[in-house]
């Protein structure tokens, strides 16, 4: 599967827009985009719905993409994730 960044390059890519069109609606410099897609740097939640609406993505599954890698890159190698993940659901 692809990282997040990739995600987001490969579906701009799709839709022909420039990075510099993307990174102007989220208000960022391109740079910062750049290293986004390229996995260098990570999104913020608060860019999820901007970029829903510039890459024709439902937000749902923008959010679910963006969490599933949080989760993995940040505690992926932990013994009990899942144990934890169970309990944090039930806490919502």
């Amino acid at each position: 599967m692809d990282s997040f960044g990739e995600y987001l390059r490969n579906r701009r890519e799709e839709l022909g827009l420039p990075l510099r069109k993307v990174a102007a609606e989220l208000d960022i410099d391109t740079s910062i985009l750049s290293k986004v897609e390229r996995h260098e740097r990570t999104a913020t939640k608060e860019m999820l719905l901007v970029l829903s609406n510039v890459l024709d993505i439902e937000l749902r599954e923008l959010e679910i993409r963006f969490i599933r890698e949080q989760i993995h890159s940040q505690f992926g190698d932990m013994k009990y994730l899942k144990d934890a993940l169970g309990e944090a659901v039930q806490d919502l």
